[in-house]
């Protein structure tokens, strides 16, 4: 018998994975750039259709990272811009 166990998503930072920058565990497509979709309205297709790597539960990943790391204003494009 085998017992399969779901991983759920995460961020990460790996030097070795697109300079370190925050990418979705297992992908190389960059927390910022879902971020900025979300931020931009997007719905969750076309972010699938335009990342078809990215994992089923990425884009929760990227909530749950941006709340962590910009605080609940996440959305707020103005969040993005003073964190720069």
């Amino acid at each position: 018998m085998t017992i399969k166990v779901a991983v759920r998503s995460e961020v990460v930072r790996d030097p070795t994975v697109m300079s370190g920058d925050p990418v979705v565990r297992g992908t190389r497509v960059p927390a910022e750039t879902i971020l900025a979709y979300l931020r931009a309205g997007y719905p969750a297709q076309e972010i699938f259709a335009d990342y078809p790597s990215l994992p089923i539960d990425g884009i929760d990943a990227v909530i749950r990272w941006a709340e962590a790391t910009y605080g609940a204003d996440w959305r707020s494009p103005e969040t993005a811009a003073a964190d720069r």
